[in-house]
């Protein structure tokens, strides 16, 4: 009897990062898996072009205006980078994110809106996953063309890191996001994986495992575009 029972509480210790998880983490890391698919599943919505050239992609599903207003609070939502020192490897696991910023507030309305950012280059994923980075200052941001005909290669998307996008009552859209800040959300990353651990580890070490509830996101990233076919300059 006693063996059984410590072998139960072995296995339940083996078991921690995955009963660790949060509840709300492990909904809002589902939630991200169906927006990015319900965009990128249009033909109309983000040029592939520019998926493709993309190193990292934010997801922050369902954020509210009343989250900027009472208490000063964010949306949240996750980060999945293409793995490796270059970002050049497949979709790895997601660090969870937190999006700031009053001038977020007044463009949101009363309705829910989901927000898709893409990372277009190295510099810009690196300073986002190390520290808070105010769009339009520290990283320069611009609102996402789409559309499959659309012309991705503007001067202003080709100078941006970031390209913002957003979705309310079935309404795609590039947006600014300019003034808002993105950063880390580190309490965030402990309670999805069981333990203090850093966005930068997560994205670089590569000894982090896709956490159950954010498998369908990193699935669907890998499928639609497996592949990094950014200019090689920017990977330097």
């Amino acid at each position: 009897m006693k063996k059984t029972l410590a072998m139960f509480l072995v296995l339940a210790l083996l078991g921690l990062p995955l009963g660790a998880e949060d509840k709300k983490e492990a909904e809002r890391l589902q939630n991200c898996a169906t927006v990015i698919k319900e965009i990128m599943d249009i033909p109309d919505d983000i040029p592939q072009d520019l998926i493709d050239k993309a190193e990292c992609i934010i997801v922050y599903p369902s954020v509210l205006k009343a989250a900027f207003i009472v208490g000063g609070s964010y949306g949240r939502g996750a980060m999945v980078c293409r793995s490796g020192e270059h970002f050049t490897g497949p979709w790895g696991a997601p660090t969870m994110m937190a999006l700031e910023g009053a001038s977020v507030g007044f463009q949101l309305g009363g309705q829910a809106t989901d927000f898709v950012l893409l990372v277009m280059n190295p510099r810009g994923a690196r300073s986002i996953l190390s520290s808070k980075v105010k769009l339009g200052a520290d990283a320069s941001a611009a609102a996402g063309p789409k559309g499959r005909n659309a012309e991705a290669s503007t001067d202003v998307t080709l100078r941006a890191e970031v390209l913002t996008y957003s979705r309310a009552r079935g309404l795609f859209a590039g947006i600014s996001l300019a003034g808002s800040t993105v950063r880390p959300d580190n309490d965030a990353n402990e309670r999805v994986y069981g333990k203090k651990v850093e966005a930068q580890d997560i994205v670089f070490k590569g000894t982090v495992r896709v956490p159950t509830p954010a498998q369908p996101l990193v699935a669907y990233l890998n499928k639609k575009s497996p592949k990094n076919l950014s200019d090689p300059d920017s990977l330097k």
